[in-house]
């Protein structure tokens, strides 16, 4: 199975590897996986004062301090996964990579907020449920 985990360094991806790790079917080489970090954008303003080289290496540095852990965790597992980070919103970061990528299942933590502070601010995992034609895994 092709599984795309969508991560973000929070205690709710911490949650979501735990899970895959406590349940067996999850883990494997008979998966493949790639781990997915949607690193959100600086203002205009500011990336224009930065300088391309440097922007590349900010955004390179926070998806790695993210990723860091994660790497350790497939390391352990000894599983190979595939990392990616994309500057932009993470909801359409995920939607995309994952109809882009013929993944079979999009593997995410979530919060679990209730209907009311979703319907008010909404979240990564609302809009991608809404947005993806893939099946996803919501680990709370």
């Amino acid at each position: 199975m092709k599984i795309l985990a969508a991560v973000d360094g929070s205690p709710y991806t911490k949650r979501m590897l735990a899970y895959l790790a406590a349940h067996d079917e999850w883990l494997g080489t008979q998966h493949e996986y790639t781990v997915l970090h949607a690193v959100q954008p600086l203002p205009g303003r500011a990336a224009a004062v930065i300088g391309r080289e440097a922007l590349k290496a900010y955004y390179a540095d926070a998806a790695e301090k993210v990723f860091k852990p994660i790497r350790s965790f497939f390391a352990r597992q000894g599983i190979e996964a595939t990392f990616e980070a994309k500057v932009g919103q993470p909801a359409e970061a995920v939607v995309a990579r994952a109809a882009k990528g013929g993944f079979d299942l999009i593997v995410m933590g979530s919060r679990g907020h209730g209907s009311l502070v979703k319907l008010m601010v909404g979240s990564v995992a609302t809009k991608v449920l809404a947005e993806t034609q893939v099946p996803v895994l919501l680990i709370r």
